[in-house]
């Protein structure tokens, strides 16, 4: 059995209905949007925002899921697919998970407008049924992409990136929307418990090991083959590389300054400074700091009783850092 559908086992049940209901959140009377969010559903990843959702809600309240807990997983997956549909217009992209975006099938506007109808369908589900405070999880966490995305770009001009400006980066733009999945799932069962605050920390923790796991990717490993170095030519600062900035000669700091500036698109210089990341520890440094995000987060499980959600929850930890792509 893959790894993704051993997680999910516990939960077969609620994901399916929760297909069903997620499909009649996004319904229009306009045959155009239906036609365009029926594409959209069709295309789904693994689902591990509903999944984190479910787990949840269910560790936390010895196996029980309520209404409100299907429609918080709905309006986390309108709001998110809302962001993406979006964010393929901003970076004019043609392809999400190996797809045609819907701006590639239907135009930049089409796109948009379809992205601000997801979003206001997710506000509207939280409204109707006075789930304010499911309401408010996400938005934060919305907000706080935003802003880590800005954050990004604003520093990838200078390239100086100190290693708490980075978390600070991979917090907001990856782990705020995990923490929100979590913490919405012990929310929607148990409202304002100590438990919503735990389970967002344990997202958040989730969340920076992943963007770890991918920045590491970007430098290849005997499992995914050549090192891709996208993230250099497109001169996306990850840990690898901060750790070896800040720990290297004046020298070398500025040879690999001007090689990210101004050499970010010739492959072999990319290479050079790919192998200077490895030969200076940066993936080490990396591949450690990873790992403790990842005993922290476990660590969190520990003080709930043993349950099929939990151990799922500790195979989703696990998976997150050992996946292959």
């Amino acid at each position: 059995m893959k790894i993704v559908e051993q997680i999910k086992q516990p939960i077969d049940y609620e994901m399916e209905l929760f297909e069903q209901k997620f499909r009649l959140s996004m319904s229009s009377k306009v045959a155009l949007l239906n036609r365009i969010t029926h594409y959209i559903v069709n295309r789904k990843g693994k689902q591990m925002r509903p999944m984190f959702v479910f787990l949840v809600s269910k560790m936390v309240s010895n196996g029980e899921v309520s209404e409100r807990t299907y429609r918080g997983a709905s309006v986390i997956e309108l709001i998110h697919t809302a962001t993406l549909v979006h964010d393929d217009v901003v970076d004019d992209s043609n392809r999400r998970r190996g797809f045609f975006s819907v701006n590639a099938l239907w135009k930049n506007k089409i796109a948009v407008l379809i992205g601000d109808y997801l979003l206001s369908k997710g506000l509207l589900l939280s409204i109707d049924n006075n789930d304010f405070d499911l309401l408010k999880i996400i938005s934060v966490a919305v907000r706080e992409m935003s802003e880590g995305e800005l954050l990004q770009i604003e520093k990838a001009r200078k390239l100086d990136i100190t290693e708490d400006v980075y978390y600070e980066i991979i917090r907001q733009k990856t782990a705020t929307l995990i923490a929100a999945c979590c913490s919405l799932g012990a929310a929607s069962v148990k409202p304002n418990s100590p438990e919503v605050d735990t389970m967002h920390k344990f997202g958040e923790l989730i969340g920076m090991a992943f963007q770890i796991k991918d920045d590491l990717f970007d430098y290849g490993n005997t499992k995914i083959g050549k090192p891709t170095g996208i993230d250099i030519k497109e001169q996306k600062m990850t840990l690898p590389l901060i750790h070896v900035l800040n720990n290297c000669s004046k020298k070398d700091r500025d040879w690999l300054i001007n090689s990210i500036k101004n050499h970010n698109k010739d492959t072999k210089r990319v290479k050079e400074v790919i192998a200077f990341v490895k030969a200076n520890g940066g993936l080490d440094y990396a591949v450690t700091k990873m790992k403790q995000f990842q005993e922290e987060a476990l660590q969190l499980l520990q003080n709930y009783p043993d349950s099929p959600y939990k151990n799922s929850l500790e195979l989703m930890v696990n998976y997150v850092i050992d996946r292959k792509k």
